[in-house]
């Protein structure tokens, strides 16, 4: 397995592709279209079937980004 920080260096940003939403690797695969895919029970062995670009380690930094992206403290009130 990949540490973290290379996980995320998977994931990129670009002004002006895909609307500057977060992608894999620079290609046009953005983060959300595979989240969404694995959360409509797709196995990741179709997705990178369906996407041979992709790599397991692609599959694997979408869903260490989200939990971060996610993962900050909210003070209730």
């Amino acid at each position: 397995m990949l540490d973290k920080a290379a996980l995320l260096d998977r994931i990129t940003q670009t002004p002006g592709k895909c609307g500057g939403r977060p992608c894999i690797r620079g290609m046009r695969i953005r983060v959300s279209d595979i989240l969404e895919t694995l959360a409509d029970n797709v196995p990741a062995s179709e997705i990178l079937a369906d996407f041979p670009d992709l790599e397991p380690e692609d599959i694997q930094a979408c869903l260490l980004f989200a939990a971060l992206r996610i993962d900050f403290p909210r003070i209730a009130v």
